[in-house]
């Protein structure tokens, strides 16, 4: 619960948002929220735009900050500090947050982009490839194999599924599908090096 006293309330920079923040915590008060609104998001927008460098993501960040603020007031206590340094703390959080997401997408989008797609996959060069490796006992050198890669490579080479099919099969998502079978693909090769020394 949102305690505010007359005397916090005039030590503050900004009296109004204590109130707003108040009336948003005890009555989900939509017309204070919208005060809330209008004072913060043209604040968190110019944050986000410096931050992100991109308009969309900025407005996105609105979005999520004050949907936190209007969910969170309640945890909003006067005697611990301003409004504004409280508001702002949701809004660093969120734009935290949304960075490592960003990043994370960058990364997935990296690995889809080096990453072989299934057509090339399923290419006439699979059979000579997998007579290639028959021929240096693969079924032996799979028992060298973690078990999760293993069932990657013996999804994708033996029973020919799709990575995405496969995913599906094994409720993965794609990308770990690809890193799993690149994890395999290397350590196969180091095996087949070890095994013609």
């Amino acid at each position: 619960m949102v305690v505010t006293t007359s005397k916090q309330v005039s030590n503050t920079k900004h009296p109004e948002l204590c109130v707003w923040l108040q009336d948003v915590a005890i009555s989900r008060d939509k017309l204070a929220f919208s005060k809330l609104f209008k004072w913060f998001a043209p604040r968190i927008k110019q944050f986000g735009i410096k931050q992100f460098n991109n308009e969309a993501q900025a407005l996105e960040l609105v979005q999520e900050t004050m949907t936190n603020i209007w969910r969170k007031a309640h945890l909003y206590h006067a005697d611990k500090g301003a409004p504004t340094t409280w508001m702002y703390s949701i809004m660093r959080n969120m734009s935290f947050d949304m960075l490592r997401k960003i990043q994370t997408q960058r990364t997935e989008s990296i690995s889809d982009d080096i990453w072989p797609t299934d057509n090339i996959l399923v290419s006439e060069d699979i059979d000579n490839f997998e007579d290639h490796l028959q021929s240096r006992n693969l079924k032996a050198l799979l028992n060298h194999l973690p078990e999760k890669q293993k069932q990657v490579v013996v999804g994708l080479f033996y029973k020919q599924v799709t990575q995405e099919q496969l995913a599906q099969q094994l409720n993965l998502p794609i990308g770990t599908v690809k890193s799993r079978l690149r994890l395999a693909l290397n350590k196969l090769r180091q095996l087949m090096g070890d095994s013609d020394d």
